[in-house]
């Protein structure tokens, strides 16, 4: 099969595609014909070294996917056929670069009916850290306040779209060019966080969701009690031991595979409450270009390889 691998850290350069081994499934696995597999920033970071989260290259980066079943191992959840998304393994290696991946059913979900394979690769990782921290550990409900840092991003459109199906009442921090996209999302508030100084202008917040490394500022405007989830600064013992002393919530996400989290994000994209947004797809021999994107720091949703 065809890969996109790296034999050293670096730029976007690095990254190539080479033939290799197809996997085989073990008990309880499945093996997936990979359609596309969606960018996060994370995979740049690994990429270049700067967070060596899969130890020295050589290694296949990506974990997200969206593809059909072609091989099922005794005890796997589904059948040859299904249309399965997911995001196999993480922290660990998943290989998602590539044509096929293997890996334990109970880490994908069928893939929501209404999305083709580009759209639902945009979801599992940016969803499911939106969710784990939103849903699963803040527990955000009916109309509770919820702040939303770099809302036009990956994790944080889908975050305002979580929350607001939850009930929530949704100010996004996002750029002037932003507003019109962040609006459609469903966001009833939104500030311009390049002008505006969101803690002048903010206060008595039920939730913060931080994914811009604003933890410590965001402590201004959360009422007595209120949480801070961080997906940035999640091991940062420092700060939540002010979050503590100031008598806030700390929540630190550190995203894992969830089928049961997929299932929910499913549920609500059928339901026409949740859409990701792919700003740009690139096929499988030009990743480096589309890491290159990633890094320039200004794409709106997400960007999604083609396999």
């Amino acid at each position: 099969m065809r890969a996109v691998t790296q034999k050293t850290f670096g730029g976007p350069e690095v990254l190539e595609v080479v033939e290799t081994e197809r996997p085989t499934p073990l008990p309880g696995e499945v093996l997936v014909k990979v359609h596309a597999s969606a960018i996060n920033p994370v995979d740049t970071f690994v990429r270049s070294g700067a967070f060596p989260l899969l130890g020295e290259p050589p290694f296949v980066l990506g974990w997200d996917v969206s593809g059909v079943v072609v091989e099922a191992a005794g005890g796997a959840r589904y059948e040859v056929g299904d249309e399965v998304y997911g995001m196999p393994f993480f922290p660990r290696q998943a290989g998602g670069y590539a044509e096929y991946v293997a890996a334990p059913s109970r880490q994908f979900a069928l893939k929501p009916a209404s999305l083709d394979h580009v759209h639902a690769a945009a979801l599992p990782l940016a969803a499911l850290t939106a969710w784990q921290g939103l849903v699963d550990l803040a527990k955000i409900g009916e109309g509770d306040k919820v702040v939303v840092h770099r809302a036009a991003g990956g994790v944080g459109h889908l975050a305002v779209q979580i929350a607001k199906a939850r009930g929530a009442y949704v100010i996004a921090l996002a750029s002037a060019a932003r507003e019109e996209f962040v609006r459609g999302l469903g966001a009833d508030e939104v500030i311009d966080s390049r002008a505006v100084d969101f803690t002048s202008v903010l206060k008595d917040v039920d939730v913060v969701f931080d994914s811009n490394a604003e933890g410590e500022r965001s402590l201004a405007v959360l009422r007595e009690g209120g949480t801070l989830v961080t997906i940035l600064e999640h091991r940062d013992e420092e700060l939540a031991a002010k979050v503590r002393a100031a008598g806030r919530r700390f929540v630190g996400v550190s995203v894992e595979p969830d089928y049961a989290g997929l299932e929910a994000i499913a549920a609500l994209v059928d339901e026409g409450k949740i859409r990701p947004f792919v700003e740009q797809t690139f096929p499988l021999d030009e990743a480096g270009k589309a890491h290159a994107l990633v890094e320039d720091g200004h794409v709106q949703g997400k960007i999604v390889l083609t396999v």
